[in-house]
């Protein structure tokens, strides 16, 4: 089954093989998505999409987590399993849906190539990166060995991975993200194909990565003249990146247009709703008087973090090398304020988070006002009372196993045995409620005690671990990644939440993240750290509007 590759169009908007002149000549798009519909079991997550793509066109299939984006393309290759689809997809002539397995497997990778989320995962930690790049060269172009291995030299120079000859022989585990992202990319370029799925391709990297490898995607998508089919929730990314925009909202298309029309003037609630979800700054954060004369509830002085590491050769057997991860830092933390920790992964701020709370041993000194982490655990029980943490993603962080009772007073349980049961339960449906988890639900607060975390979306699983830290009365709480794992709009409801319980509880927060709007809408205080050093320290508007270091630029600048 085939299409004609133009169409001719007259005045009264029939089409027709012949007529009016080449004027009017209309290339096909290289893919043509009609009535795309997808299912699991009864259940339909995609409902009748329709799309195109032209040649050489960068379009962005934008929305939240279940929206359908993912699904709809991966329907595409016929790559979800178990799912039943229907409609068409039109890629070169060609009926993608309708096509038997065996010639839809030689579209895969050949002239269709697809990047995944996360290359990790998506890597074999088994297999030399270079040997699995090499392995798609021979499999789809018949090349021996040797020079298939050559070729992929090559793809990891063409993406931009120093001395390819030896990172062909690395593991995905010796790779940073950033190098395991491009090894990924050339991956998917090793067949030169017409069109590049790319899912998600920077949500798993830093800022600075994140600029580097858009910028590599659009130079050679121009050099190549393919098109690129972008799968993503940031919108800073799509306005940079993209041709034209795909809106997708619980498995529909509620808006598409170009870049430009659709970011200046959204027509759909949805997507005007997605636009306003940049975090904003409270604007009662910087009106309340500034503490002068109180003690910071936290301070560090000369704080260094390092890890024992083997030495090479017979030194090693009587001697152990050192890696310094946080070198010498210092900082304060005020009352009722939040001190921003922005850098890079492998930066340390991650390292310098685990020391405050107790859980690495550290040179240096480190107080919460008056008292310091000692070997005596009672003393340290008293002080784990004060300062409490808050993970990046919750899902991981909360026991499967336990009920929402369990997981929310299991504190009390540790810092207040004695407390009845009665007296427990109401403060955890208070704790519940200070979080806003009642209004998020139809019924009482109390049917949700029984639940587990499985039951609850990402941004109520979040507010279950804040319910956890706040209900045993910290003074600090160390807050890492708190919204990286949530969609934006989730992401601006968490962090509201946030600055209205540091407003009515007094909280300090020691705020760990890589995102310059989440700095600049939460911070009063901000500390950068590179390489385990802190390169630049200030008040947040000084910082990031005038920053000092070039460094501290470049993550401002890649924020945009």
């Amino acid at each position: 089954m085939s299409r004609p590759v133009a169409v001719l169009s007259n005045a009264g908007g029939m089409s027709s093989s012949a007529g009016s002149g080449a004027h009017d000549l209309k290339p096909m798009p290289l893919l043509d998505v009609q009535n795309l519909s997808v299912s699991f079991c009864s259940r339909t997550v995609v409902h009748g999409v329709s799309f195109s793509i032209a040649r050489g066109e960068k379009l962005a299939l934008v929305g939240e987590s279940g929206s359908g984006k993912t699904v709809s393309a991966l329907s595409l290759l016929r790559l979800a399993e178990q799912a039943t689809v229907s409609g068409q997809a039109w890629f070169d002539g060609q009926d993608l849906l309708a096509l038997p397995e065996r010639a839809l497997r030689a579209i895969r990778g050949q002239d269709i190539a697809m990047i995944f989320q996360e290359p990790m995962t998506a890597l074999n930690p088994l297999m030399r990166v270079g040997d699995q790049i090499a392995e798609v060269i021979t499999l789809k172009q018949g090349l021996a060995a040797p020079k298939a291995g050559l070729a992929a030299v090559d793809l990891l120079a063409e993406v931009g991975i120093d001395d390819p000859a030896r990172r062909y022989r690395a593991y995905p585990h010796q790779l940073s993200g950033g190098q395991r992202q491009r090894a990924m990319i050339a991956m998917a370029l090793a067949c030169h194909p017409k069109l590049l799925l790319a899912d998600e391709p920077t949500t798993a990297l830093d800022v600075s990565l994140r600029g580097q490898i858009l910028d590599l995607l659009d130079r050679l998508q121009r050099e190549r003249g393919m098109s690129v089919l972008m799968i993503t929730h940031d919108l800073n990314l799509v306005r940079r990146f993209a041709d034209r925009v795909v809106v997708m909202e619980q498995g529909r298309v509620v808006e598409q247009g170009a870049t430009r029309t659709l970011f200046a003037n959204p027509q759909h609630p949805y997507t005007q709703r997605l636009m306003a979800s940049q975090p904003e700054r409270d604007p009662l954060a910087d009106t309340a008087p500034t503490p002068l004369g109180q003690a910071p509830v936290l301070t560090a002085t000369g704080l260094r973090v390092s890890y024992p590491t083997p030495l090479p050769g017979l030194r090693g057997w009587f001697k152990r090398g050192e890696f310094v991860a946080v070198h010498g830092a210092d900082f304060a933390l005020a009352p009722g304020q939040t001190l921003g920790v922005m850098g890079e992964s492998g930066s340390g701020k991650s390292t310098l988070a685990l020391a405050v709370l107790g859980l690495l041993p550290f040179q240096g000194k480190l107080t919460f006002a008056g008292d310091s982490w000692g070997h005596d655990s009672a003393s340290n029980k008293a002080l784990r009372r004060q300062v409490q943490v808050v993970f990046q993603d919750p899902f991981s962080s909360l026991s499967p196993r336990m009920t929402v009772e369990e997981i929310v007073g299991e504190g009390l349980g540790v810092f207040e045995p004695t407390l009845p049961a009665s007296q427990r339960r109401e403060r955890v449906v208070q704790a519940l409620q200070d979080v806003g988890l009642d209004a998020d639900t139809t019924g009482s607060v109390t049917a949700l005690l029984g639940r587990y975390p499985h039951e609850f979306s990402g941004g109520q699983r979040q507010r279950l671990a804040i319910a956890r830290a706040l209900i045993i009365g910290p003074r600090i709480l160390v807050l890492d990644e708190p919204t990286s794992a949530l969609d934006v709009t989730v992401q601006k409801q968490v962090l509201q939440l946030l600055q209205r319980l540091q407003r009515g509880h007094g909280l300090s927060y020691l705020l760990i993240t890589h995102d310059v709007a989440v700095i600049r809408a939460m911070a009063h205080t901000v500390l950068v750290m590179r390489a385990g050093e802190v390169v630049e320290t200030g008040l947040v508007h000084a910082v990031l509007t005038n920053p000092k270091h070039a460094y501290t630029r470049i993550l401002v600048s890649a924020a945009g």
